[in-house]
C-alpha cells in the first residue's frame, strides 16, 4: 500500500465531495459487522465517506481503529466526517486514477 501524498489526498477529497455517507457509525460504535461493512464499501468503491452520528468526541480514535483493520487511509476529515481510502488491488477494477 503507497502512502497518500498531499495531492493524493486533495485529488481524493476533491472526488469525495459529491458523495454520500455510505457508512454511518451510531450506537454500537466500532463492530465487526461495521469493519466488514466498511471493507465491503472500499472494495467496491475505493472512496468511501462515513458519517459519525454517535460517538463524535472519539471520533478520531475510531478512525483510527477503522483505518487499521481496513487496511485503509485517511484522505480527510471534515466535521463527524470521514473520508477512506484504499486502492483497489486489481488494476482492470481500479476506480479512481490519480492525476
Amino acid at each position: 500500500m503507497i502512502e497518500l501524498n498531499s495531492s493524493q489526498r486533495k485529488y481524493l477529497r476533491k472526488v469525495g465531495h459529491h458523495l454520500d455517507p455510505l457508512i454511518i457509525v451510531g450506537k454500537q460504535g466500532v463492530t465487526d459487522m461495521l469493519v466488514r461493512a466498511v471493507s465491503e464499501a472500499l472494495e467496491h468503491h475505493e472512496l468511501v465517506k462515513i458519517r459519525f452520528n454517535e460517538f463524535k468526541d472519539e471520533k478520531r480514535e475510531l478512525i483510527d481503529e477503522l483505518v487499521r483493520r481496513t487496511g485503509s487511509q485517511v484522505a480527510g476529515m471534515i466535521g463527524h466526517v470521514a473520508l477512506l481510502y484504499k486502492e483497489q488491488p486489481d488494476e482492470e477494477k481500479r476506480k479512481i486514477i490519480f492525476p
